[in-house]
């Protein structure tokens, strides 16, 4: 049976999922969600026994089901291929005692890699099955990890041009300088004087500007998304966390329908909803384990039931998770409702005028199966240094707001359940960060030097992604106003 999806503000509008990756979000400005989420029809033996690759079309199949078998395998096959430094595409590595699923092998060095290699592929496929012969135009904000991912994944794919909004001065160098470095005819980026919540506002509102959506269409464009809120960013996160499990278990780490607890940086809440949506398929995960860092407004979230976005904005070590509002988060308030699309609504118009809403009790006990915890600047640099002086393997700053976030979970409740970590980027993104927290003398070093000292100290070859940025010419160096960000759109698109 075909699987649709619809709006979380309109339950009556029905999509195919290929329709539903081309708009990326709905016209009444809502998220797509499956009308259900399908039950895995593998058993663990069989995916234990399964490449990444046919874990990739077990899972989803169940959901883009007017996708032929054709058609996803080779958006599979393109996606996870040499672009990946690994075989294995998200190997999980043992250290002290936890799992660290390692999700930064791909292309730009950063878990939205394992997304974003599919997510061109899905959508140029989907618009030759919807017959579309309009240029579709990728419009992103990001925090630091999705531009570049995107920018790359994007780049050169013929019918598509790819536009990328970033705070100018709320990312890390080495992202920014991924993003203004990045090759292609059809890329554009730009840094906003502003942090990324105006970003993702700025390019939420220019979706839903009929005006400008009219103008597009007579030039022959429209408008799609790669940000999380698309629904073929989503599905392909679900695999990894598929994959994970079934690999303890083929490793001998668990036994069969054993339960482990995973653990997600969490900023657009994207991640840790992928994990929600496998243990809604059948996997075994007892908690999810949702990790802030100095922005808590999802740990005071799921310690109060309100969420509040109106608080300072802090800049941190760990700038992809330096969001206030959480998008993809629409899509568990829209679950806990029990698919309420009036509640829904209401919550998301509150949030959009007074910056806070409260979820009703109801909604708050169907939030069991997860824990929220922050991990503060000092305690993030402590995770570093611990587990660098105690194994010699190094995390970058959003992998150790997890396992800071992990400690507390571990200390407050003397659970020995296993757990993995989602382990989002490579520590070479964020190399200042990290070397600071491991000794503050790296902080006399430049840029690169530190890259070759991270090297050297964590026995890890340096990775291609940050050795062709070295002396790569900068390509980009666009600047605007939040306010002037659809003038920058038309402006790249030729447009009056």
């Amino acid at each position: 049976m075909d699987l649709l999806f619809s709006s979380t503000r309109n339950y009556s509008e029905k999509v195919t999922a290929s329709q539903a990756i081309l708009k990326g979000l709905s016209d009444d400005g809502g998220l797509f969600v499956p009308d259900r989420i399908p039950k895995l029809d593998v058993s663990v033996e069989e995916l234990a026994k399964m490449s990444y690759q046919e874990t990739a079309y077990t899972v989803m199949r169940q959901f883009l089901t007017d996708f032929t078998e054709d058609e996803l395998k080779g958006c599979i096959e393109k996606a996870y291929d040499k672009k990946f430094d690994t075989e294995q595409i998200a190997p999980l590595v043992e250290a002290g005692g936890v799992h660290y699923l390692e999700l930064f092998h791909g292309a730009t060095i950063a878990f939205k890699d394992m997304a974003l290699s599919i997510l061109p592929h899905l959508l140029t496929t989907a618009a030759k099955k919807n017959q579309i012969s309009n240029e579709i135009v990728i419009l992103t904000a990001t925090s630091g990890d999705t531009g570049k991912a995107a920018l790359a994944g994007f780049a050169d794919v013929k019918g598509t041009k790819i536009i990328v909004f970033y705070p100018k001065n709320g990312v890390s160098p080495i992202q920014e300088k991924q993003m203004i470095t990045q090759k292609g005819e059809n890329t554009y980026v730009v840094g906003i004087h502003g942090n990324f919540d105006q970003a993702q506002t700025g390019v939420k509102q220019m979706f839903s500007d009929k005006e400008l959506a009219k103008e597009l269409e007579l030039e022959g464009y429209q408008f799609s998304s790669a940000n999380s809120i698309n629904i073929g960013r989503l599905v392909p996160q679900i695999v990894y966390y598929v994959y994970a499990y079934a690999k303890l278990f083929a490793d001998g780490k668990i036994k069969k329908e054993e339960a482990i607890h995973v653990v997600v940086p969490t900023g657009n809440f994207g991640n840790i909803l992928a994990a929600f949506y496998a243990k809604n398929m059948g996997i075994p995960i007892a908690k999810l384990i949702c990790a802030s860092n100095e922005n808590k407004v999802l740990y005071d979230f799921f310690e109060t039931g309100k969420y509040d976005k109106n608080r300072e904005f802090v800049l941190t070590s760990s700038p992809s998770m330096d969001i206030l509002i959480s998008s993809n988060l629409e899509r568990l308030i829209y679950w806990i409702s029990g698919n309420d699309t009036k509640k829904n609504t209401e919550l998301m118009k509150a949030l959009a005028g007074q910056g806070v809403y409260e979820i009703t009790p109801k909604m708050r006990e169907a939030l069991q199966d997860f824990y929220g915890n922050y991990a503060s600047e000092q305690e993030t640099a402590k995770a570093i240094k611990n587990l660098y002086e105690k194994t010699g393997y190094i995390i970058d700053p959003h992998t150790a707001v997890a396992k800071s976030v992990y400690e507390k979970y571990e200390a407050a409740t003397n659970d020995q359940t296993k757990a993995i970590i989602a382990s989002t980027a490579s520590p070479f993104k964020f190399t200042r960060s990290v070397m600071n927290a491991i000794d503050k003398k790296y902080d006399a070093m430049e840029d690169f030097e530190l890259v070759d000292e991270l090297s050297r100290l964590g026995n890890v070859k340096v990775p291609n992604a940050i050795e062709e940025i070295r002396n790569a010419e900068i390509l980009h160096d666009h600047l605007c106003e939040v306010d002037q960000m659809p003038q920058m759109v038309k402006k790249f698109l030729g447009m009056k």
